[in-house]
């Protein structure tokens, strides 16, 4: 392929050696620093070929504030699911995830796809035509950039989906069925329980205080009733337990349901210095407190300390 920079070509050259040698690390340190460089490795059993990120045709994008992004919420809904994913700046987790839902979605089953792209990188079509990119400004933070995909949101069901979760099969239909009962408001394969609001536990369910932002399910109308996530919260965080009380707060359950999906490395997590992620994750605890301190009446267990505190946040 013309137009593709030498130095992309010898990171490319460079990371299929690492391939060779199993030295996985390695290699997707150099996809990344690729993709920095504006160009998009795609794999296959032929071997590796390489896409711009951005058309170069396409020229510079521009960015759009959070709030300017047109809703669809006041529109009848069109498809039966909504999968919405924030992009922080690894494209490549998005399209693994992209790959895996188009693979298993299901026939008959009409599927929206939407990024919302904080890293500045994408532009329109950069994940092909059937998958809207918001060109969010650069710096917005995760709250903010998740609500203006939500925003998009022409689905029966929406998904609040991670890059980090890749389907394995089909995903849909069971998270669907369950939220088929009223009842449900928000579902998803990671619940989490707590007894005193301090700390936070993985549970297989079935209900649980708490679902986990990797993959969060719930009826479009849900939003009515719960609103959006809170844009205070820049990093991602507690974020998704937040919400998650907000949603039992109006008489929803959440309940987890086992969908087949793999997890891989959570990339903003990993590659933030861990002093900043533990201020960071410390400060939105305090911000869920802020709005639910002594809610034991929301809990699974309906146990706990109305004095709890979580300094060190698990979840």
């Amino acid at each position: 392929m013309s137009g593709i920079p030498d130095e992309v070509r010898r990171l490319a050259e460079e990371r299929a050696e690492r391939r060779a040698a199993r030295d996985f690390a390695a290699a997707d340190a150099l996809r990344d620093r690729i993709a920095e460089l504006g160009f998009r490795v795609v794999d296959s059993p032929q071997g590796s070929t390489l896409e711009p990120l951005t058309p170069p045709e396409a020229g510079p994008t521009p960015r759009l504030r959070s709030k300017d992004v047109a809703s669809v919420l006041g529109e009848p809904a069109t498809v039966d699911v909504s999968i919405h994913w924030v992009c922080e700046g690894w494209p490549e987790d998005v399209e693994r995830a992209l790959r895996g839902f188009r693979r298993h979605s299901g026939a008959g089953r009409s599927v929206q796809y939407v990024v919302a792209d904080v890293s500045g990188k994408l532009g329109e079509g950069a994940f092909g035509d059937d998958v809207e990119v918001l060109p969010l400004e650069v710096g917005t933070g995760w709250a903010a950039a998740r609500n203006a995909g939500l925003r998009r949101s022409r689905g029966r069901v929406v998904l609040a989906a991670d890059p980090s979760v890749e389907p394995a099969g089909d995903v849909l239909a069971p998270l669907e069925e369950v939220l088929a009962d009223p009842t449900v408001g928000v579902c998803g394969p990671f619940g989490l329980v707590t007894s005193d609001l301090r700390e936070f536990e993985p549970s297989p369910g079935p209900d649980v205080d708490a679902i986990e932002g990797y993959l969060m399910a719930f009826r479009r109308e849900v939003l009515d009733v719960a609103g959006f996530f809170d844009e205070k919260f820049r990093w991602y965080r507690t974020a998704d337990i937040e919400y998650s009380f907000r949603v039992k707060d109006a008489g929803l359950r959440a309940v987890v349901v086992d969908v087949p999906v793999e997890r891989h490395e959570h990339r903003m997590w990993h590659r933030t210095p861990p002093a900043e992620r533990a201020a960071w994750s410390k400060r939105n605890y305090y911000r869920f407190l802020d709005r639910f301190r002594g809610r034991f009446d929301l809990l699974v267990s309906g146990g706990g300390d109305a004095g709890g505190r979580r300094e060190e946040p698990s979840a």
